[in-house]
């Protein structure tokens, strides 16, 4: 709309400016003509009626030798007549004023009057708001040959147009800057409607989530554009929702099988030692052997050893399929880290704590569970390192407790890193891959962090940030 207002006050301005320059040009032009025209009717009266000189081309001095002034002053015209070969033989302009006086014609105007065909010549010049206007026709005797060639000048001022062009404008920019400011009063409240409802719409947009349960739009008094647009948004809503119902139930069963085929495959692994063991028993079993105790209790032992397997993975998949319990208290964490350490018999392993004493609002298992996972990764990874090294510390970060475990085992490689955290994911030969997947879910429930740089060949350092309250 402020477009609009603009453009058409631009182009308005632009057409009166136009209009104005050629009504002027045309007024002068018509004025000019009826000054013409009674100038050569007294010039006619002068030559037929007045004159008792024989009417000829020599003569044309004489004839108007006072009257010729008279003439100029009448009607404000420079009059100046010619022979018919273009040479000058009265001029009302006087003889004191040298650099005024005209000269002949040029043979180029003489020879473009004869071949005009109305035997006229109008030439007008315009410099800033003066127009110089100029005429050449022939001479008339009473039985209408030619004498002679006039010459008319008239001077115009556009002064007087200009200003009122000027005033004009001046009105017209008033009233288009008050229309402008309605224009922008008006502008700013439509606007201001139309883009309220818009604005509801982003919002609700910005909002739409397919995990959560989103809201549908309900607009008042809002364009039947808009209600298309609320109306599609909704039903987009509803096939949402079905959706993110669908795609639950498909990753909850996805889910399920996976962890179906794990727990089998897990499963699987200690039954096959165990079949072999009663298979062999069966054939080897002999009552009156004297060993037969021994054989029973080797058996045994066996069947006891594979049933432990199963049952530490049964535990390994429960503890990792339930969010571990917290049991917050205050407690020393350099020494909880200590105590961790201590089951290990390793003498590469160093402890380097920053701080003699670092007090934490955490639970005292979990943390355990946290630096035995990872240095029991750390030791798995240096086994085959001719110097392995494994370094501990724990330091405070603001209110933030620091926990790093590097070691220079054989790395992680690139390709495999946004895999570490996966279940069911392992670089080893054996395990199940829940380790770190399971401490990952125990600092995470405490709002901390668990993250890891490494290089392949050199090392491994896996870097643990939990909150002190």
């Amino acid at each position: 709309m402020i477009l609009l207002i603009l453009l058409a006050s631009v182009l308005i301005i632009t057409v009166t400016i136009y209009q104005y320059d050629e009504q002027t040009k045309e007024y002068n032009v018509k004025r000019f003509g009826r000054k013409e025209q009674t100038i050569k009717k007294d010039i006619n009266f002068e030559l037929t009626k007045k004159t008792t000189y024989p009417v000829n081309t020599e003569n044309l001095q004489y004839i108007f030798q006072e009257r010729i002034y008279e003439l100029s002053d009448i009607h404000n015209f420079e009059i100046t007549m010619y022979d018919m070969e273009g040479k000058l033989q009265k001029t009302s302009i006087p003889f004191g004023l040298k650099d005024s006086i005209p000269n002949d014609l040029s043979k180029t105007i003489v020879d473009e009057l004869a071949n005009k065909d109305d035997f006229r010549i109008l030439d007008i010049k315009e410099s800033q708001d003066v127009s110089y206007e100029t005429s050449y026709t022939y001479i008339l005797d009473s039985y209408s040959k030619k004498i002679g060639i006039l010459k008319l000048e008239f001077t115009q001022d556009n002064l007087e147009q200009e200003q009122e062009l000027e005033e004009f404008l001046s009105r017209l920019s008033v009233v288009y800057f008050f229309m402008f400011l309605i224009a922008i009063t008006l502008a700013y409240f439509l606007s201001s409607y139309i883009t309220r409802s818009i604005k509801k719409i982003t919002i609700k947009m910005h909002q739409t989530r397919l995990n959560k349960r989103n809201e549908k739009i309900i607009l008042k008094d809002a364009s039947s554009e808009l209600n298309i647009l609320v109306e599609a948004y909704n039903n987009m809503i509803d096939e949402l929702e079905e959706s993110a119902v669908k795609l639950a139930q498909s990753e909850r069963e996805q889910a399920w099988r996976e962890m179906a085929k794990q727990v089998a495959h897990e499963i699987k692994n200690p039954l096959t030692p165990m079949r072999l063991s009663v298979q062999s028993f069966e054939r080897r079993f002999d009552a009156n052997d004297p060993k037969i105790e021994e054989k029973v209790k080797e058996y045994s032992e066996t069947l006891i050893q594979q049933i432990d397997v199963m049952s530490s993975i049964a535990s390994a998949f429960s503890d990792f399929a339930k969010m571990p319990t917290q049991k917050k208290e205050k407690i020393e964490v350099i020494g909880v880290v200590k105590m961790a350490l201590d089951i290990f018999n390793e003498d590469y392993i160093t402890y380097h704590p920053k701080e003699t004493e670092l007090f934490g609002n955490l639970d005292k298992t979990q943390l355990i569970r946290i630096v035995t996972n990872l240095i029991k990764n750390a030791t798995q990874a240096v086994e085959e390192k001719d110097n392995p090294k494994i370094e501990v510390k724990v330091f405070s970060q603001k209110n933030k407790i620091v926990i790093e475990v590097t070691d220079n085992g054989k790395g992680i490689k690139q390709e495999v890193e946004h895999l570490i955290f996966e279940p069911k994911f392992t670089t080893k030969t054996s395990g199940m891959g829940l380790g770190l997947p399971m401490i990952k879910n125990i600092i995470e429930a405490y709002s901390g962090t668990i993250s890891f740089t490494s290089k392949e060949d050199i090392g491994t350092t896996f870097k643990v940030i939990l909150p002190k309250t």
